[in-house]
């Protein structure tokens, strides 16, 4: 493809990779921001030129508002849950998005959403001057959107997961050894997991396997794919089956906790 990515970049005066640059993914505070989110990012053909009027972007094919309005449907997009925001029933909830984003169409771009951390939490340029001018002091991330009492929640909630993550590599809780401890609890070898089997027990302990080396001990799914021998797309199916099987197993979260307090020896002492 190398050859297109020349051609499309001479013809578009752009440079590198066809698809460079990771895109930007922002954690938002949901029950204040989803809707705001919600219009602005489905107004961006809009504004962009791509459409002329609301009516062209109901039939445009590649906004997630064309579904929300009725005219395309796609299993993959949850439109329910978006439009349960604006009514109780589908056609008063139509009726209210449809409103709501017209009324967005006028206030053009927002610094508020897609600026830097701090300009989102305080709502935008005009936001951030006054808050200058009375010297108050707020928490902000570029990586979330929201108040300042939400930024230090995400934050504070982040550290924990990275003391807990950090906890398990210096007790040498690595993937071999969630691996022993898996295929122990289920009765396999190890060496079935690292095999295409479809056994039952063993597809059980293949997705408890990846669903806490990744949910809770942080490993990527790339080293996950290389160990196992199965695809990434693979890794990802198998966490999103793990809560059902976690759950009929009786493994919490404390699960790999307990499995390391049985391999520390007893202290030796005298007896008081």
């Amino acid at each position: 493809m190398t050859g297109y990515a020349v051609t499309f970049n001479r013809r578009y005066g752009r440079h590198g990779h066809l698809f460079q640059n990771r895109y930007k993914s922002i954690l938002c505070d949901e029950d204040a921001y989803l809707q705001e989110l919600v219009r602005y990012i489905h107004l961006n053909p809009l504004r962009a030129g791509l459409v002329p009027d609301l009516k062209e972007l109901g039939a445009y094919a590649y906004s997630g508002h064309s579904v929300l309005v009725g005219k395309k449907k796609r299993v993959w997009q949850d439109r329910d849950y978006v439009l349960r925001y604006f009514g109780q029933n589908e056609r008063e909830a139509r009726t209210a998005y449809i409103s709501y984003v017209s009324q967005g169409i006028e206030l053009g771009r927002r610094p508020e959403l897609v600026g830097g951390g701090l300009l989102r939490s305080v709502g935008g340029w005009k936001g951030l001057e006054e808050l200058h001018k009375s010297g108050e002091r707020v928490r902000a991330d570029e990586r979330i959107l929201g108040g300042s009492e939400f930024v230090e929640r995400v934050l504070r909630e982040s550290e924990e997961e990275w003391e807990k993550r950090s906890r398990f590599r210096k007790r040498g809780m690595n993937l071999r050894w969630l691996m022993d401890k898996v295929t122990r609890h289920f009765g396999i070898a190890a060496e079935s997991l690292r095999s295409a089997s479809k056994v039952p027990m063993t597809s059980k302990a293949r997705a408890v396997l990846c669903y806490l080396g990744v949910r809770e001990m942080g490993l990527t799914s790339v080293s996950l794919a290389t160990e196992l021998g199965i695809s990434q797309s693979a890794i990802s199916r198998a966490i999103t089956r793990a809560p059902a099987i976690l759950k009929q197993e009786k493994i919490s979260g404390k699960w790999l906790e307990s499995q390391y307090i049985k391999n520390v020896p007893p202290m030796k002492g005298v007896q008081i």
